[in-house]
């Protein structure tokens, strides 16, 4: 008799296409059913358990069935599910848009509503777009940094600079083009990369309408990161050439570089931030792009001059989500969470002091919350990181790589004793394939 894990599966690949997956690999990877979740914890159909080390893809800020958030979707599911934005609104939502006015960078003042992250880039891309045709101007090029990733829908497919992705698509795809990321967390860096950016604004900013960023870390992109000089000096030159600043915060919003926002390392205040991913705690699909009031009063018009934003989704700041976003935007504003990352981040950067005495870690970062181990000598047919994964599932510990990038993101809730077993599980991987590597 077969087991429920087994059962399930079954089951599963009967009738999902799962995402980002070559769905070949499952018939020698098997999936993980899971029955439930509690704090950093997740739990199959048989009792294993698994510290969710990656945030179930950097979206679980304060734990899985955290009691404050569930206890705030209750309330709000006896009370109301969900109303049209349009013409219409509600309490969760206008108090959630207060909030975020007021933690994000300063000049943003107007929330607009979106569903997912991908979603959220598509609309700020259109809103800059349609920004320079009302003020007379038609710049339909954007640029955004090499090795970016932004989302998988079209426009934000565009702007990502993932090659199989735009090799696939290219026919697909807007007028985009690729300036250069910084190629490591020096300010020398930083200063390199923005003469790259000036020399394509030179030639092509009557064209441009905005540069997209991932800020201080490039997620899909392996977890790349650099200097917060890179963003001020960015800053300093789209303002001169007349080109919008996007800041995609989805990932790095919510406290994971170390502060509330990447943004909040600068002195500078982007003209769009995009947010998702731990906006609600990892529990309910939403999003965001804010902007300021002189984007906004561009749109501003009587009906038949046209210039409104053309952009709308049926779930656009739905209840239930904007609820569990202002019971996570609470446990901010009622612990010192911040603080306490501060401190776990120190722990986790001397904990994977270690890994440097390995032959096959290149190099070791982090940014805050986020710490990644770049594995070298990989040919990519060995799918190391793979092997990696498929070894700390074993040990319970999920560590989801990217490529030959293992990276620890947790909830912030980890314990210091969870932090070992997880560095510890990774620490064992790399040995256990070292070893076996000609």
């Amino acid at each position: 008799m077969i087991n429920k894990n087994t059962a399930m599966m079954q089951r599963d690949l009967e009738v999902i296409w799962h995402p980002c997956t070559q769905m070949k690999d499952h018939e020698t990877l098997p999936l993980v059913p899971i029955k439930s979740g509690k704090g950093v914890y997740l739990y199959d159909f048989e009792g294993n358990s698994y510290i969710d080390a990656v945030s179930s893809w950097w979206v679980n800020l304060f734990g899985h069935a955290n009691e404050a958030i569930n206890a705030r979707i209750k309330t709000q599911l006896d009370t109301l599910e969900h109303v049209l934005l349009a013409g219409f609104t509600h309490e969760p939502a206008i108090e959630l848009a207060h909030k975020l006015v007021a933690v994000t960078p300063a000049e943003l003042k107007k929330v607009f509503y979106v569903d997912n992250g991908s979603s959220a880039v598509e609309a700020a891309l259109k809103m800059s777009y349609h920004y320079h045709l009302n003020e007379g101007k038609r710049k339909a090029l954007f640029l955004s940094l090499s090795n970016s990733y932004h989302g998988e829908t079209i426009g934000a497919l565009s702007v990502g600079d993932v090659a199989l992705y735009k090799e696939t698509y290219a026919p697909l795809l807007i007028g985009n083009m690729q300036v250069p990321v910084p190629k490591d967390q020096s300010i020398e860096a930083a200063k390199e990369a923005l003469k790259g950016l000036e020399a394509v604004l030179v030639d092509k900013a009557d064209e441009v309408a905005a540069l997209i960023v991932e800020p201080l870390i490039q997620g899909a992109g392996g977890m790349h990161m650099y200097h917060p000089a890179y963003l001020n000096g960015a800053r300093v030159l789209t303002k001169k050439y007349d080109v919008h600043l996007i800041a995609d915060e989805i990932m790095t919003g919510f406290g994971r570089t170390g502060k509330m926002f990447a943004f909040d390392h600068t002195e500078v205040s982007p003209d769009f931030m995009t947010l998702s991913k731990g906006l609600t705690g990892g529990y309910l699909p939403l999003s965001v792009v804010m902007t300021t009031d002189e984007i906004y009063r561009a749109f501003y018009c009587d009906y038949n001059e046209y210039k409104a934003f053309l952009h709308s989704h049926s779930y656009t700041g739905n209840p239930l989500a904007c609820a569990a976003a202002l019971a996570t935007l609470e446990i901010f504003e009622t612990e010192d969470v911040i603080a306490s990352n501060e401190k776990k981040a120190a722990y986790i950067k001397k904990a994977t002091e270690r890994f440097s005495a390995f032959a096959s870690v290149k190099e070791i970062r982090q940014q805050g919350m986020v710490t990644a181990i770049e594995l070298q000598g990989c040919d990519a047919k060995e799918r190391i990181g793979l092997k990696i994964y498929e070894y700390a599932l074993t040990q319970g510990v999920l560590l989801r790589p990217l490529g030959n990038v293992i990276y620890f993101m947790p909830p912030y809730i980890i314990t210091y004793e969870e932090i070992d077993k997880m560095i510890d599980v990774a620490y064992r991987g790399i040995e256990k394939i070292e070893k076996i590597r000609p």
